[in-house]
């Protein structure tokens, strides 16, 4: 196709591209707007060896793994619902947490996720502090060289809300609905392709000088006239 022929394909069917466009970006923005906003809150655990050496920060890297299964296990999440006073169970508790270690810098991060941003922090620092009370009560009944210090590197300093995110979607909405748009007109003009309607379609498709045309019906009642 020559420029000219995309030209006129634009001008022909290119409102189809904006409606839809414009349709799909407003529903996508209104349908963010009436959900639930979600937020979440993250607190992250150093975890220290005393007397660190190599040896022992290879089994800090194994503990790791093993304070993520503590931090996630009904008892703690019970701990923590009796001390923040929360009226939940601890299934609905954990569903909210996800707890993740990083062996490169020896942290656990707690991310929380909650309708309510006060909550969510809530429930992040206290799992914290329960995680590092225990771990605490634990080093009294072991020797100082085997001792694992647990303190909190970063307390919440703000709780973002992760979803909806109406601007996002609204643009989502916008590219797919241009990108539907554009698949229709090209259906429609795949469907009208065999559809000779001027000379010049005529002349390239079978490569033939038109040497004359029949007036529609209405032009030649025209002429009559």
């Amino acid at each position: 196709m020559e420029f000219k022929e995309y030209y006129a394909i634009l001008r022909k069917h290119g409102w189809i591209i904006v409606v839809l466009a414009l349709l799909s970006g407003v529903a996508g923005y209104k349908l963010s707007s009436l959900q639930e906003p979600l937020y979440r809150a993250s607190v992250q655990v150093r975890i220290e060896p005393v007397g660190l050496d190599w040896g022992r920060a290879n089994a800090v890297q194994v503990l790791l793994h093993s304070y993520q299964v503590l931090i996630k296990s009904h008892q703690t999440a019970q701990q923590v619902i009796n001390r923040a006073q929360l009226d939940m169970s601890t299934d609905t508790l954990l569903s909210q947490m996800q707890v993740s270690p990083d062996e490169s810098n020896f942290t656990i991060r707690i991310d929380v996720e909650n309708r309510d941003p006060q909550v969510a922090k809530q429930i992040a620092e206290t799992t914290a502090n329960v995680f590092i009370a225990n771990r605490q009560a634990w080093n009294q009944n072991q020797q100082r060289n085997s001792q694992v210090d647990v303190s909190i590197r970063d307390y919440v300093r703000h709780v973002p809300q992760i979803r909806p995110k109406p601007k996002i979607n609204a643009l989502a909405g916008l590219i797919l609905g241009g990108i539907v748009g554009i698949l229709i007109v090209l259906l429609l003009e795949w469907i009208e392709a065999d559809i000779l309607r001027t000379p010049e379609k005529v002349e390239r498709q079978l490569a033939l000088p038109v040497l004359g045309g029949i007036p529609s019906s209405k032009k030649a009642e025209g002429s009559h006239s």
